[in-house]
Parts: C-alpha cells; sequence; structure tokens
C-alpha cells in the first residue's frame, strides 16, 4: 500500500524521467555540475595519457601492463595513503582541495616543465642499449623506463578517476545521500557525468584537429600547443569545480533537509584514525565487502585485458599522434551519448523497477557478448583472413570495429549501471564501514584488478614476444574472470536485499519506495 502511494506521486513520465521534487533541486543541480565537471576532466585526461604513451617513438601498447604495475599500483597504494593520512588530521572539505590541487599542479608541471625537456630528460641511450640486448618480449618495459615522463602522466590520469572520481566525488556523495535520494539522483549524476564524454570529446577533437599556429606563444608542433591547451582547459575545470565544492558545503550542507551530521555520522568522521592496514582487514571480515571488491577488480581484470589488445590494432591503424587523439576523442563522443542516454533512461529505471541485482548483473553480460565478438573478429583475422577478405572486409579494420563497439559499450554500461549499482551497495553501510570500504575497494581492489590484467600480459609478453601471440590465453583468462565477476554480483544481490530488509521481488518495491520517498517539505 505504501509502495503504491508514493510509487504515484510523480506522474508516469517524470517518475521515468525525473523523480525530483522541486525543492531538492539545490541539492541535486550542483551536485550534477561537480559531477559533470570532474569527469569532463577525466574523459579528457583518459583519451590524452593513452595518445602520450602509445604514440611514443619505440613505444606502443605493450607499455601500458607494466606501467600499470610497476608504476600505477605503487603509485595508488601512495596516494591511498596520503588520502587516509589527509582524512586523519583534516575534514573531508579541505581533503577535497588539496587531493585535487596535488592534481592540477602535476598536470601543469609536466606540460611546461617536463615535456618540453624530455629529450634532455629520457634516457635514450641507456633504453637503446637495453633493447639491443634484452628479448622483444621487454619492449613495454622499456618504453616504460625511456619515457619516464610520459609513464609519470599516465600514471597521474588514470589515478584522477580512481582517486578525484571514485574515492573523494562518490565518496562524498556517498556520504551526504540519503538511500531515498540515491535511487533517484544516481541516475542523473550518471546522465551529468556521461554527457561530460561528449562535450570532453568534442573539445578534444578540436584541438586536435588544429594545425601549427605560430601566433601562439607556446609549443613548437601542433600537437605540442594541443597539450597545452588541454591542460590549460583543465586547470581551469579543476579550479572551478573547487569554488563550487566550497559553495555546496558553506549553503547546502548547511540546510536540514539536506543533510544532518547526526543522521549520517557526524563529520563523517571514523572511531579512530584510519590507516591502509585497518582498512583492508575491515574488508576482509566483511563478507559483503568481500564480493564488492571482487566485483571491482574482476571489472578492472577485464576491460584491461580486452582494452590493451584493442588499443594495440588501433595503434597499427593510426601511428600518428594527432590521428590516434582524434579517434579515441571520437570514440569518447560517442560513448558519452550512449552512456548519456543509457544514464537517462535505463539505469535509473531499471534498478527502481527490476531491482538492484539484474541491473548489476548488465555490464558482465554486455561485456561477454562483445568479448565474443571481438576475440571472434580478431581470431579470424589472424588464422583465416582470407575468409574475411573475400566477404569484402578488412580484416584489421573489423578488428578494430568489434572493439571498439566493445569499449564504447562496456564504458557505457560502466559510467552507468555498473556505478550506479556498485555506489548503491555503499549506501546502506555504517558511515564506518562506507570510509574504510570505499578507501580500500576504490583505492587499492581497482588498481589491483589493473594490475592483475597487467601481470598476465607480462607473462605473456615474456613468453610470446607480442600481443596477438598471446591473445588465445588472454581470452581464455577473461571468459573465467568473467564468470567470478557474475557469481560474486549475484551473491552480492543477496546480500544487498538482506541489509535494505526485503528480498527477491520485493526488492523492486523497497527501491520504488526509496525512490519516490520525499524528504521533509519545506515549510
Amino acid at each position: 500500500m505504501e509502495a503504491k502511494k508514493h510509487s504515484n506521486e510523480f506522474s508516469k513520465l517524470r517518475s521515468f524521467l525525473w523523480p525530483i521534487h522541486a525543492y531538492e533541486l539545490k541539492k541535486l543541480l550542483p551536485m550534477l555540475l561537480i559531477f559533470f565537471l570532474i569527469s569532463l576532466n577525466y574523459n579528457i585526461l583518459r583519451t590524452l595519457k593513452d595518445t602520450v604513451v602509445i604514440t611514443e617513438k619505440q613505444s606502443g601498447a605493450e607499455v601500458i601492463p607494466f606501467i600499470k604495475l610497476w608504476v600505477m599500483f605503487p603509485g595508488s597504494i601512495l596516494l591511498t595513503y596520503v588520502f587516509t593520512r589527509l582524512s586523519n588530521r583534516m575534514g573531508r572539505e579541505s581533503v577535497f582541495y588539496v587531493m585535487v590541487s596535488i592534481f592540477l599542479c602535476f598536470y601543469c608541471f609536466y606540460t611546461f616543465v617536463l615535456y618540453p625537456a624530455k629529450a634532455d630528460l629520457h634516457p635514450n641511450a641507456t633504453a637503446d642499449w637495453l633493447q639491443a640486448n634484452l628479448p622483444a618480449g621487454f619492449k613495454g618495459m622499456i618504453a616504460m623506463y625511456r619515457n619516464w615522463t610520459g609513464t609519470v602522466f599516465y600514471v597521474m590520469c588514470e589515478l584522477w578517476s580512481n582517486i578525484i572520481f571514485a574515492m573523494l566525488l562518490w565518496g562524498f556523495t556517498n556520504q551526504v545521500t540519503r538511500l531515498g535520494e540515491a535511487s533517484r539522483f544516481y541516475a542523473i549524476f550518471g546522465v551529468g557525468a556521461n554527457f561530460s564524454g561528449v562535450v570532453a570529446g568534442y573539445v578534444s577533437v578540436i584541438i586536435s584537429q588544429g594545425e601549427y599556429n605560430p601566433l601562439l606563444p607556446f609549443g613548437k608542433t601542433a600537437w605540442d600547443q594541443s597539450i597545452i591547451m588541454l591542460t590549460i582547459i583543465i586547470t581551469v575545470v579543476g579550479l572551478l569545480t573547487m569554488l563550487l565544492f566550497r559553495w555546496f558545503n558553506q549553503t547546502v550542507l548547511t540546510d536540514p533537509r539536506f543533510y544532518d551530521a547526526e543522521e549520517t555520522g557526524k563529520g563523517m568522521r571514523t572511531k579512530g584514525k584510519i590507516s591502509m592496514r585497518a582498512c583492508i582487514r575491515y574488508l576482509l571480515s566483511s563478507k559483503y565487502l568481500v564480493y564488492l571488491a571482487v566485483i571491482v577488480v574482476s571489472y578492472n581484470i577485464v576491460i584491461n585485458l580486452v582494452e590493451v589488445l584493442w588499443k594495440h590494432q588501433v595503434s597499427s591503424l593510426y601511428p600518428d599522434a594527432q590521428e590516434y587523439n582524434l579517434y579515441m576523442n571520437q570514440v569518447s563522443i560517442i560513448i558519452g551519448v550512449i552512456a548519456t542516454l543509457s544514464a537517462l533512461f535505463v539505469s535509473g529505471n531499471s534498478i527502481r523497477k527490476l531491482g538492484w541485482s539484474f541491473t548489476a548483473l548488465l555490464t558482465p553480460v554486455i561485456l561477454l557478448v562483445t568479448s565474443v565478438l571481438f576475440f571472434g573478429a580478431f581470431f579470424m583475422k589472424e588464422k583465416s583472413p582470407e575468409v574475411l577478405v573475400a566477404m569484402g572486409l578488412v580484416p584489421g579494420a573489423l578488428v578494430v570495429f568489434f572493439g571498439t563497439l566493445q569499449n564504447m559499450l562496456s564504458r557505457a554500461a560502466k559510467y552507468t549501471v555498473f556505478d550506479a549499482t556498485r555506489e548503491m551497495a555503499f549506501v546502506p553501510l555504517t558511515p564506518e564501514c562506507k570510509i574504510k570500504g570505499k578507501a580500500v575497494v576504490d583505492g587499492l581492489c581497482s588498481r589491483l584488478g589493473k594490475s592483475g590484467g597487467s601481470i598476465v600480459y607480462q607473462m605473456l609478453l615474456f613468453t610470446f614476444a607480442s600481443i596477438p601471440a598471446a591473445s588465445p590465453f588472454v581470452a581464455v583468462i577473461l571468459f573465467s574472470v568473467i564468470g567470478l565477476w557474475t557469481g560474486s554480483t549475484y551473491f552480492l544481490g543477496k546480500e544487498f536485499n538482506r541489509m535494505t530488509g526485503k528480498s527477491g521481488e520485493e526488492e523492486k518495491e523497497v527501491l520504488v519506495v526509496h525512490s519516490a520517498q520525499p524528504e521533509e517539505q519545506p515549510a
């Protein structure tokens, strides 16, 4: 009866597209804009980092597994440690400003100091000797060492997603969002985050297509000027985000209609200090968090395994830095469009109408189906290319097409249904569990997953010397991990239903109640 009452509060169309009360706009809109701005930087950095390392002289997609294991994983541990230490000494607002400032300062330092001096800073002579004396399977490791400035830049760009977006922004969102708001707000946040991919793609395409402009007071080539202009945009967007975050904390979170420190854990501080060791012990003591960790690790292993092979094929078609960056940004635009439509019409409504479990299973199913298509085209190209040629198809282009299709659909699913269900899984937890769980799940487990995929690639590259030769083993491991991911999602769904007080078909009902439940109306 109660479910029916609340589900009828909005009209059918409004319940489908915009299940938001008018008074909630003061909280929703600024948070939506913060998601848009942070995601805008993420989408610009995502394609820029790949271009910097893959198209560098004597490099390629082989460098990515080595970076993710030997530099990114330690880097994620270091920055997660910095985050926990700052959290022990500062409030969450100050931590946000410090962490964002660290990233923005590095991007400027790389662009205006390290990048112009890379010819003098890179150890080319030593790298040439290593390449002449080590087996071919070490190509990626040597490229990582040779282009060390680009390697560090790649790591800091990648960690913007894990530290700023996943840990800081989503952690803050989970702390200030009630469960009744989450099932309605999170899908809309997904719209803002995913639409930023369209904007970032168009901005990057316009800048990447530009010719060298001698009137600009910086850069020696068109690509140099593109990097500088993109860095300026990233910095300005980051500063705007911090200003908006300050306004939100001072204006919105002081309104008891939107935030109650006592209700959600006063100040969001845990008992005692946070340490990484304590966070890991906390995770291992919770079956719920273990399932969540397995899901995050599995996703990152799968996406890392398939993306390296796909990017290897793309770089073969587009070896020039500007051409590669242009193609990847065109892909980002399409991902943004698909993800925005999915967030608008699918994820929120799927959670409310079909339940958390069904929605969470969509991502592994999408990756399973698209992986079958991608690997099928790849093996056909490697073993029987004449069959594809006889059908009037270009083998390399077909593999890139299916790889691009997989990347677009899996990324769109990740940014909508995967992120929404993952973050919603934190909402029923206690404030202490949210902070400790987020720190280890988003700070370490995602990196552990990517490092796991990198370990697989390194072992295979040392054995087979090239990515195409290692691809059959990559496929076997990938499909096995998808099976583990699917099972963990199923069991986490049962735990989520238990913690929210419902099970089975009633899951849909409780989410509808929460999605329609209005907070106290203003006088």
